[in-house]
């Protein structure tokens, strides 16, 4: 097991926090609104090799961070926490592995519905982040239910729906 305690580690453990001095629990508890028009926390919650256009502070998900989440399960936990909390945001909730739409859910609050915008970037960060971070089965089961309810209850374009695909390949 690694013993390396990076920046995005110590963060995910509830003790350390992002570049702007948020602690993960902080983001948890932050509002739909707050996460809809706040655009440098979904790299901290769901880190991948690449870096993103709008946070040149986030953290990279490397091979110190890989081994870490691989051997830890409560970074595996809080992850999930951190995907409970966008499901909710998404209009989507979770059963173990199983995700499902909320009786909630509309295109006029869940604009993910709709083609194009930024939320189907974070859709597939979040995808590649839980299998990068040795979640497939949550991955996978993120990824069939935006595709299905994306197609069937929303007008998410083709494009989007190619890249949420291809989002859970290394």
């Amino acid at each position: 097991m690694s013993n390396s305690v990076t920046p995005l580690i110590t963060f995910y453990r509830g003790e350390g926090t992002d570049h702007q001095n948020r602690l993960i629990d902080d983001i948890w508890a932050l509002s739909s609104f707050w996460l809809e028009h706040t655009h440098d926390y979904i790299q901290w919650l769901f880190p991948i090799p690449e870096a993103g256009r709008f946070n040149g502070f986030a953290p990279l998900l490397g091979e110190a961070e890989c081994t870490a989440f691989a051997n830890d399960e409560s970074l595996r936990t809080n992850q999930r926490r951190s995907l409970d909390v966008m499901l909710a945001f998404f209009g989507l909730m979770r059963d173990e592995c199983h995700i499902e739409a909320l009786p909630t859910l509309n295109m006029s609050e869940h604009i993910w519905l709709k083609r194009g915008g930024h939320n189907h970037l974070r859709i597939s960060r979040i995808i590649r982040s839980l299998h990068l971070c040795h979640q497939p089965e949550f991955a996978a089961a993120f990824q069939q239910a935006v595709i299905e309810i994306g197609t069937t209850q929303g007008m998410v374009s083709e494009q989007s729906i190619a890249y949420w695909r291809a989002a859970n390949q290394p």
